[in-house]
């Protein structure tokens, strides 16, 4: 089979699309004939070596994808044919990928392959933050950060079924556009004074932040009101300050820790989750824009564009 593969780490240059040994089959897993790869920043930082991989050389990233069974591996539940995503499956980026039976997701007939590989990571994340990190309640005001982002944009669209008002921050004004579109109620800009912003349009604070930046944290807590909370679930803008317990104490206010990983932690949960998602999908309660598809052989292209921060939708790649 042909893979998406890197032996040492670097920039893009390091990648190669070569052929390798096909995999084979333990007693819990089957193989999966990929029809579509989501392309994630974690892959980038793979690539990068400064991120957890799984493996040895040549290293194969991905996590994330859909495609068809080919081996059900004699078990009764799956058939080759069958539509089927993952979530958290590693050496996705290749033609055939093994997927042990705890992960496999059911691909309801209605949602491509592309949606499925477009939608999972980033939508489960927004699905987690807005349903479990805080569960959100109709009238709160939420205020996240890099709305126009992958989870970004989902955690817009979720809050707001939720019954929430969203405030948006992001660095562009095009990215802005992206976040209104999505449904965010307000969205301000990084290099304007947003906090300022923020009272003028909720004089008490907002309900919950959001923070994926990190060193931006301090400044979350700023702008939430006596009694909220913030979630920090990444850190995109670099470690954040030591967060004194006095002031959460002497503001009632929370701070919570967000990881995907911690809420995937059984197949029912996986399929529970993801069917939520795929569900709102099909009744249009969510939507997404049309990711931009490279080809697999084509991932220097892919990684290079990801960097760049030109995207505001999902890269995918196509076997």
């Amino acid at each position: 089979m042909k893979a998406l593969t890197f032996s040492t780490f670097g920039n893009s240059d390091v990648l190669e699309y070569i052929e390798i040994p096909n995999p084979h089959l333990k007693q819990d897993e089957i193989l999966v004939e990929m029809k579509a790869i989501g392309l994630n920043f974690a892959d980038v930082y793979r690539r990068k070596g400064n991120y957890h991989l799984k493996g040895n050389p040549p290293f194969i990233a991905g996590y994330e994808g859909a495609g068809i069974v080919v081996d059900a591996n004699n078990h009764p539940e799956y058939k080759i044919g069958d539509r089927v995503a993952f979530a958290d499956v590693p050496f996705a980026n290749a033609e055939l990928v093994v997927v042990n039976t705890n992960h496999v997701l059911p691909l309801p007939e209605a949602i491509s392959f592309e949606t499925a590989a477009a939608i999972l990571l980033q939508g489960l994340t927004a699905h987690y933050l807005a349903t479990d990190s805080h569960k959100t309640l109709k009238g709160e005001t939420v205020l996240i950060h890099a709305v126009a982002g992958g989870v970004g944009q989902f955690l817009t669209q979720i809050s707001k079924l939720l019954g929430a008002n969203v405030i948006g921050l992001t660095s562009s004004a095009d990215k802005a556009k992206v976040a209104l579109e999505q449904g965010a109620d307000h969205v301000f800009l990084y290099n304007e004074d947003w906090k300022s912003d923020i009272f003028k349009t909720i004089p008490n604070g907002v309900d919950v932040v959001y923070d994926s930046i990190g060193s931006t944290l301090m400044e979350s807590f700023e702008v939430t009101k006596e009694c909220g909370q913030v979630v920090f679930f990444g850190m995109a803008g670099g470690d954040p300050e030591p967060i004194n317990p006095r002031m959460l104490m002497d503001t009632s206010k929370t701070l919570t820790g967000g990881d995907l990983w911690s809420y995937l932690n059984s197949k029912e949960e996986r399929i529970k989750r993801a069917n939520q998602l795929f569900n709102w999908i099909i009744e249009g309660k969510i939507t997404l824009a049309t990711p931009t598809s490279f080809k697999l052989s084509e991932g220097k292209l892919a990684h290079d564009y990801l960097e760049s921060r030109k995207s505001t939708g999902k890269i995918i790649l196509i076997p």
